[in-house]
């Protein structure tokens, strides 16, 4: 069956900030993604800021001058995955994930530190009963670091180690009923 849609990736992830300027701060002064596109929203609505996150994507972010305050916790999650639940509401944007090459990762972390940015040792995911493993090993499917943004945005650094398979689809999607929703 052809798919109904030509996707070609993600053209952008809009999320919000609360200080526009120490967003440009972050992401493109810490991080080194480069600011590729501003807009002042009509009648004072705030701001539409993109940044280039590589191969073509983009991040961008709006201000608002009248946005509600975040809510740790619900709207994203209150924490990293390695202090706490890191869950967050249903309809909620979880986490950004960056692709980055698996040979820099292990030097990120140091990296990240050196910036000010406190971050999560390598996790190395795999399909063990807890999901990550202490060692790199063959069963390893990505690995990844885990940080936030000024605005408690969960990001993460992240690196494919072998190519997916059929095989790792193996589990049936829950529903609503399998959590006790009705």
């Amino acid at each position: 069956m052809p798919a109904p849609f030509e996707l070609r990736g993600i053209n952008h992830l809009a999320l919000v900030s609360s200080d526009m300027a120490r967003t440009v701060d972050f992401y493109e002064g810490v991080l080194g993604m480069p600011l590729i596109k501003t807009i002042d929203l009509p009648f004072g609505m705030g701001q539409h800021f993109f940044f280039d996150c590589g191969n073509g994507d983009s991040l961008a972010f709006f201000w608002f001058p009248n946005a509600p305050d975040a809510a740790p916790g619900v709207s994203a999650p209150a924490c990293r995955p390695d202090q706490g639940d890191a869950a967050s509401a249903h309809g909620s944007m979880n986490h950004v994930a960056f692709n980055v090459a698996p040979d820099k990762i292990d030097s990120y972390v140091a990296k990240l530190r050196s910036l000010g940015i406190d971050c999560t040792e390598v996790a190395n995911h795999d399909d063990s009963e807890l999901g990550i493993s202490d060692d790199l090993h063959p069963g390893v499917f990505v690995r990844s670091i885990y940080f936030q943004d000024p605005d408690g945005v969960l990001l993460e650094f992240a690196c494919w180690t072998r190519a997916l398979t059929p095989a790792d689809v193996a589990h049936a999607p829950k529903t609503a009923a399998d959590a006790g929703h009705r």
